[in-house]
């Protein structure tokens, strides 16, 4: 039997691991991710698409890169074509793709055949490709690590570097321009004519400081939530022995979070068994029905009527903790018994304070690039702690 203790410590210890990696990691290809953004922001000018699939539990990266660049969550940013073709990959892309567009896979740090072969394909039509892991446009891209968790929100932190820096350039427009209402991001770009490589090499390091930033938050969350998030874990395990299931949701990019958290429950890495799990975020048939009928405010909190049980578990993530779907569905999950979680940012909002979860953690963070990444290795950690608790 796992202790209380060592589950703590074994959280702890997760979550300082992706902190080694990414400060190795980062600094030997932010030049890479600086030089293949200047490229997609060209693409885009020309009218290129954003194109992404992804194989096995890397879909969800395909869904969360399509919806940074369609639906932009710093304000005023443009909204950029994106796709996710992860349903038919290879079918989708021989009836749509065009010379400027932008093609990314996603598979797991060892590669992944089937991806490779499609996007090489891509290459040949004149498409950017970036493969995650393999290769960005001209330059190689080796996985960050053979963990799938880790691995995976790293590339989550350098799919989003990416987004951030295209509004840049694509506001910059030529090199040396006045970058608008993205200069919070890289003030040293608004600041006169520089050279194209000295802007790339600006860059370069400012995505050096975004990883920091997370290895700075990752360590105020292993010191001050990993205690909780050993309880959170006994607590699921408790009502996953009573035969419960675990019901994830969230919007936007938190419903991919949602969904990966849920695949990784069901179709976890080799040598953890599997955990019952389903994810209301999705459903997009019974979101959109609901939605258009009685109100997306109650997108979740139908389906938990529906299907929610008091031996389950309800399992919300919101940036926010304001978002009234996400809060409509833990209030009608605690009527009906069931064990609450959310995983929250900035102060928590009104989930938090308002006490509408029995385990509520936050990433201390308004910047939701940033929180999302650490939130991500939030549940992979607590995806891994409940394999202990099971005996993995």
């Amino acid at each position: 039997m796992v202790s209380h203790a060592d589950l703590v410590q074994f959280i702890r210890a997760q979550l300082l691991a992706r902190n080694l990696v990414s400060a190795e990691y980062i600094p030997r290809h932010c030049d890479a991710l600086a030089a293949v953004c200047k490229e997609m922001a060209e693409r885009f000018l020309r009218g290129g698409r954003l194109l992404a699939f992804g194989v096995g539990p890397y879909l969800t990266d395909a869904q969360h890169v399509s919806v940074e660049f369609v639906h932009p969550v710093i304000v005023g940013k443009r909204a950029l074509a994106a796709l996710d073709l992860s349903a038919a990959p290879e079918e989708w892309l021989a009836a749509i793709l065009r010379p400027d567009d932008i093609v990314m896979g996603f598979g797991p740090p060892e590669g992944n055949a089937r991806v490779h072969g499609w996007l090489d394909v891509c290459r040949r039509r004149g498409a950017l490709v970036c493969e995650w892991p393999g290769r960005l446009g001209a330059h190689d891209l080796p996985a960050a690590s053979s963990d799938p968790f880790i691995h995976q929100e790293l590339t989550e932190l350098m799919y989003h570097t990416l987004w951030e820096t295209v509004h840049v350039f694509l506001e910059q427009q030529t090199i040396g321009h006045d970058v608008g209402a993205s200069a919070f991001l890289y003030p040293f770009l608004g600041e006169g004519e520089k050279p194209p490589a000295d802007t790339l090499s600006e860059v370069a390091l400012s995505i050096q400081h975004k990883a920091a930033d997370d290895e700075r938050l990752r360590s105020l969350v292993a010191a001050e939530q990993s205690e909780p998030l050993a309880a959170a874990a006994l607590a699921i395990h408790e009502r996953l022995i009573r035969g419960g299931t675990i019901l994830a949701f969230g919007n936007g990019g938190s419903a991919t979070d949602a969904n990966d958290f849920v695949l990784d429950c069901v179709v976890p890495p080799a040598g953890i068994a599997p955990l019952p799990a389903v994810s209301l975020s999705m459903e997009p048939a019974n979101i959109s029905a609901i939605a258009n009928d009685v109100g997306v405010e109650l997108v979740f909190m139908r389906q938990m009527i529906a299907g929610g049980r008091p031996q389950d578990i309800a399992f919300g993530i919101s940036t926010s903790g304001k978002s009234k779907n996400v809060i409509a569905a833990l209030v009608e999950a605690r009527k009906r018994g069931m064990l609450t979680l959310a995983l929250l940012g900035s102060q928590g909002g009104d989930i938090l304070r308002d006490h509408l979860a029995d385990h509520a953690f936050t990433v201390p963070s308004d910047y939701i690039p940033r929180l999302q990444e650490v939130q991500a290795a939030m549940y992979h950690t607590l995806r891994l702690a409940l394999g202990r608790l099971k005996g993995d």
